[in-house]
């Protein structure tokens, strides 16, 4: 691809949209956001709150650790934090330069203040509205469609912005048209590493990071060292135990950022971590490993595209197959070896549901990446799945859209069961 094609800057624009660091599991982080920006709207501590969200946003903060708070749970401690001590200018790193006297005056500021929580009624998946009021003043922050697209803030009932909000809410964000998995296949080979290094090798350092650090402590159900342990020389159980380990630390409570893919930073731990470990391993060069984490990252990118940022399919699925299309890469393979990895892996994980963030995602992820890898190997020992079977289409480009139909449209009424089940 050459660097005067359209495609080649918007590729560039998707990744630096998409590679973004954050502290703690990215919907906690956009409710403490949301009350950061509140607070700051009101000009002082909010006295009380309300925090009305989608069903999405409750599955996924529910039950996930909010970094820096001493180990808090939930909406409301989400909330608390955000407007205790956020940094609204920080974003999705807004908790992340909470110390610990912070931390303290978290939890007491969570006991003295009402914070409601309510279940809104809304058509988007991705919905917050946060309203903070101390005595007569009050401030709302409305952030729809992904984490730090706030499209509403008010003061006293005074409109401060307004800008429109729909189920195309990421048309903000550059187009994803241009993608297709034999330009990103031509992207990676010809783009210039100059224009992607910064960005890759933030992702390398925080990625990796935490990833090691999930493989040095107790964290959750600690399912990357489970797989360890007694398979330290075995490279698919290495491979699958390094991004396991990253989401361990993530999801209960580490304090260490990562780089997110698609709104996710299990997404973001789960394309690059492997790639990056398999280069390390082999003995890749620089050069190779930030060629493969330009595949793998916009793989991911635009298999999420059709699914949407949050659903009840899994988003570690997409990827999985975004790491073994990276892993591939490494190995010499092209667009025909890719595209039939992607095939092959999304054929046998699609079924994978999306519970909420919690200790378990790091099993999914597991289990994905193993996917991904079987997937590869089938594809060197000349196997394939074909277009009928199941949900297979003939075509990768027509099989990722028919994943998408059925993650975005086929499986609404599995996230609404999933979600009353959890709020029983």
């Amino acid at each position: 691809m050459k660097q005067n094609d359209p495609c080649y800057a918007s590729f560039l624009q998707i990744l630096h949209e998409e590679l973004l660091p954050a502290m703690g599991c990215t919907e906690p982080i956009a409710i403490a956001y949301a009350a950061a920006k509140a607070r700051e709207v009101l000009g002082r501590l909010p006295e009380r709150m309300t925090v009305a969200v989608s069903g999405n946003i409750i599955k996924n903060v529910k039950s996930v650790v909010v970094p820096n708070t001493g180990g808090m749970k939930g909406i409301a401690a989400a909330a608390a934090a955000g407007a205790a001590a956020g940094d609204a200018d920080a974003e999705l790193e807004v908790l992340a330069r909470l110390t610990e006297e912070d931390a303290a005056a978290v939890g007491v500021y969570l006991k003295e203040t009402p914070i409601e929580v309510e279940h809104a009624d809304t058509p988007h998946i991705f919905d917050i509205l946060l309203t903070a009021r101390a005595g007569e003043d009050s401030a709302a922050v409305r952030i729809t469609d992904y984490h730090t697209n706030i499209v509403s803030i008010r003061r006293n009932g005074e409109t401060l912005l307004e800008k429109e909000s729909g189920a195309g809410g990421e048309k903000t964000m550059t187009d994803r048209a241009c993608l297709s998995v034999e330009k990103i296949v031509d992207f990676a080979d010809s783009v210039d590493l100059d224009d992607v290094r910064e960005l890759l090798e933030r992702q390398i350092a925080y990625n990796m990071a935490i990833a090691e650090e999930g493989l040095r402590h107790s964290y959750g159900a600690n399912i990357g060292k489970t797989l360890l342990r007694g398979h330290e020389h075995d490279l698919d159980y290495v491979l699958r135990a390094w991004a396991a380990a990253g989401s361990d630390a993530r999801m209960n409570g580490c304090e260490m950022p990562v780089i997110i893919n698609s709104g996710s930073g299990n997404q973001g731990i789960t394309t690059s971590v492997p790639v990056i470990v398999y280069a390390r391993e082999t003995g890749a060069g620089e050069e190779r490993l930030l060629r493969a984490l330009s595949l793998s990252n916009l793989i991911t990118i635009h298999l999420k595209t059709g699914i949407g940022r949050l659903s009840a399919y899994c988003g570690a699925v997409s990827a999985g197959a975004g790491a073994a299309s990276g892993i591939a890469y490494l190995q010499g393979g092209g667009f025909d070896t890719i595209a039939h990895v992607i095939v092959n892996t999304v054929a046998v994980t699609s079924g994978i549901v999306c519970d909420g963030a919690k200790a378990s995602c790091a099993a999914k992820i597991a289990a994905a990446v193993d996917a991904g890898l079987l997937g590869l190997a089938m594809v060197r020992d000349g196997n394939e799945f074909y277009g009928g079977d199941g949900i297979v289409k003939k075509g990768v480009e027509n099989t990722i859209a028919i994943v998408g139909r059925l993650a975005r449209n086929g499986m609404l009424e599995t996230d609404r069961e999933i979600i009353r089940l959890m709020l029983e």
